[in-house]
């Protein structure tokens, strides 16, 4: 599982900034203003072959009692709380504060994993100037230019170092092919945990704890018309005595680790409250991973017409980019219109997996530029001369021809939905990869 980092600190010390820098984005909105961040804010980064997700949280005041202050630090404990390892970020030119030392008081009482780093030390020497933070009792500091990009790559290895990464056991990790992993994935309170509930107790199987992909997840095998599954917990199936009563129910973590180990996930959303930004973040999040994916309307017996109708226009604009997925309307709490969605999930594992030969795949292709050839780019027009498979869950096609840097996505497009014609994948993302041949006079000539 990837490990988990939350970045930690009173307000305008450059948390969103080094958030920017860990995952490569710009989803954090970064103004010279206090307190901008207000709720937890996740992204996903990598170090070399190590993939981590990053929390960057608001203005941490643990002692705060009343308003706005009081919910995000009730967002930070929920973060600190997720997480594997903390970095603690302070501001290097201001100097320690009174609420630093909150801080760190309440992380040296979790006993967390803690990286102290001082941010905004552009031009500063580490040396005296950061002997005040040894006050904080969280041992060395680490001095980051978040801004200017400077230190990042040792803020990560002394972030991840405590973790001790596990070498992957390629046997101990291997999985049964004939077992589909599920993951159930949505908001919360709309309907996860009823709908397991329904699945479990209508097959009347005998769930039973495994050891845990996470820290505190589980998983539970179960058979449904012959078919092995291993439930994948996003729905608060805890063993007892591990849930912190502070944390919600529902994690956005343990959601983004479950994807990452399944094989299809069912993306569950509320009929009566339409597609949210969440519903979209997750949903961006599944075809980002690559899974195969089915959508479920859960309380769709408890709207009208015009509301499915309202319904129906969210989904196509704000899920367009899942126009490949199933769409099933059910009820959990009824059991109706699940039998479809068994199908859909299997169907949808199969697409995820299909074996596509080379003869067939460059028979398309040839068929498809017959058909509508790619769009000249100045003198040249790209020149694609056959395909094969290059992997499955996605499945990848790679085409191989001359000057392929100028096929446009929509070229793309068109090629992806005569592939998925051909061979009925329905729920499962496609990655289409070009490769253009090396010209070998390129050399000479520039020699």
């Amino acid at each position: 599982m990837k490990p988990v980092i939350a970045l930690v600190g009173r307000p305008n010390v450059g948390k969103s900034t080094i958030f920017n820098r860990l995952t490569k984005t710009r989803d954090a909105i970064v103004a010279d203003l206090a307190g901008l961040t207000r709720d937890r804010h996740y992204g996903m980064g990598h170090l070399g072959p190590h993939e981590y997700i990053v929390i960057d949280t608001g203005g941490f005041e643990p002692d705060a009692t009343t308003g706005i202050y009081k919910e995000m630090a009730k967002q930070t404990r929920q973060a600190v709380a997720e997480a594997d390892v903390v970095i603690f970020v302070v501001d290097a030119r201001a100097g320690i504060s009174a609420q630093d030392h909150d801080i760190a008081k309440y992380l040296r009482k979790l006993g967390k994993p803690t990286v102290l780093t001082a941010n905004k030390a552009e031009g500063m020497t580490q040396g005296v100037q950061f002997s005040e933070f040894f006050e904080l009792g969280l041992g060395e500091v680490l001095p980051v230019s978040a801004s200017h990009g400077q230190g990042m790559r040792s803020l990560v290895d002394l972030a991840l170092g405590p973790l001790g990464l596990p070498v992957i056991d390629e046997e101990a990790e291997a999985q049964d092919p004939s077992v589909i992993r599920l993951a159930v994935a949505g908001r919360p309170n709309v309907g996860k945990s009823t709908l397991i509930n329904t699945w479990l107790g209508e097959e009347r199987l005998v769930a039973f704890d495994l050891p845990g992909t996470t820290r505190d997840a589980i998983s539970v095998p179960f058979e449904h018309a012959g078919q092995k599954f291993e439930l994948i917990d996003t729905a608060g199936l805890r063993r007892k005595g591990k849930v912190f009563e502070a944390i919600e129910k529902f994690s956005v973590v343990k959601t983004l680790q479950a994807i990452e180990s399944a094989n299809v996930v069912l993306l569950l959303l509320d009929a009566t409250q339409g597609v949210t930004d969440q519903d979209a973040h997750i949903a961006g999040y599944i075809l980002e991973s690559g899974r195969a994916v089915v959508v479920a309307i859960n309380k769709s017996d408890a709207i009208d017409a015009y509301q499915r109708e309202i319904l129906e226009r969210s989904i196509e604009t704000r899920l367009g980019f899942l126009k490949f997925a199933s769409i099933l309307p059910i009820s959990a709490i009824k059991r109706q219109g699940l039998a479809p969605v068994w199908k859909a999930i299997i169907q949808a594992h199969a697409s995820a997996n299909c074996k596509m030969s080379t003869p067939v795949l460059t028979r398309l292709l040839l068929e498809a530029v017959q058909f509508q050839q790619p769009q000249r780019s100045g003198i040249f027009r790209p020149k694609l001369r056959y395909a094969h498979q290059g992997g499955m869950n996605p499945p990848i096609i790679i085409i191989h021809g001359n000057s392929l840097d100028h096929v446009t996505e929509a070229y793309k497009r068109y090629l992806e939905g005569r592939f998925r014609k051909e061979f009925n994948l329905v729920g499962t993302p496609m990655r289409i990869q070009m490769k253009s041949s090396h010209n070998p006079f390129t050399d000479k000539e520039s020699a």
